[in-house]
C-alpha cells in the first residue's frame, strides 16, 4: 500500500510539474522577421525566415524562449530583378552573413523580467556567425502573438563590411553597423 501511495504522489508532481511549463512551438509559416539596414544614402529592407523555434510558459507566464534563424532566406523586398540578386548575394556573401558557412542564427532567453500587461525585457544571447553577443528587448505577448522591434550591432559579430567605425575615407558608401528588426512570432 505504502508503495502505491509514493506511485501515486510520483505522477501526480510529474503531472503537475508537466502542466505548470508549456513549450509552445511557433508557427514559422505565420512568424517573421523583417530587417531594415541604414546607410548615409538610404536604407534597404527585407525578411528572413525562422526555422523553428519555441516560448516557454509558467501558465500565462513568460520564462523563457529559443530560436532558430534560416539566415539563407534572407531577401530584400525594396529592390527587384537584378538589383533585389546583387543585394541578396552580397548578404548571404562572407563579408556579412556567410549563408554557406553559417546557414542558422540562434537566438535563446537567458533572462527576463516581467513588466506587467504582458511585456517582458528580455535579455538573451544572439548568435550569428559562430559569434555569440547579448541583446536586451522588450518582448510583448498577447494571445498567441509576441511582438518585438529592436537593433543589433552587426559589428559584435564580426561583420564590419563598410563600416564606418572600422575603415576609413568610405564617404557616402558609409553602412551604418545597427540594423533593425521588427519580430512577430505567432505560437
Amino acid at each position: 500500500m505504502k508503495k502505491l501511495r509514493t506511485i501515486a504522489v510520483a505522477l501526480f508532481v510529474a503531472t503537475a510539474t508537466i502542466a505548470s511549463a508549456q513549450n509552445k512551438k511557433i508557427d514559422v509559416a505565420k512568424s517573421k522577421i523583417e530587417w531594415v539596414g541604414k546607410k548615409v544614402t538610404g536604407q534597404h529592407n527585407g525578411v528572413v525566415d525562422f526555422k523553428g523555434g519555441t516560448l516557454i510558459f509558467k501558465g500565462k507566464k513568460l520564462t523563457g524562449g529559443s530560436f532558430v534563424v534560416d539566415m539563407t532566406s534572407i531577401n530584400a523586398t525594396d529592390l527587384q530583378g537584378e538589383y533585389q540578386g546583387k543585394l541578396n548575394g552580397h548578404l548571404k556573401a562572407d563579408d556579412f552573413f556567410g549563408t554557406e558557412k553559417y546557414p542558422t542564427s540562434k537566438l535563446v532567453f537567458k533572462k527576463l523580467v516581467d513588466k506587467g500587461n504582458g511585456t517582458y525585457v528580455v535579455t538573451a544571447d544572439l548568435t550569428i556567425k559562430d559569434v555569440t553577443a547579448p541583446v536586451t528587448f522588450e518582448l510583448k505577448v498577447n494571445g498567441s502573438t509576441a511582438t518585438t522591434s529592436f537593433k543589433i550591432d552587426r559589428t559584435k559579430y564580426g561583420i564590419k563590411y563598410g563600416s564606418g567605425s572600422f575603415f576609413d575615407n568610405l564617404g557616402d558608401k558609409t553602412i551604418n553597423d545597427e540594423f533593425d528588426l521588427t519580430v512577430t512570432i505567432q505560437f
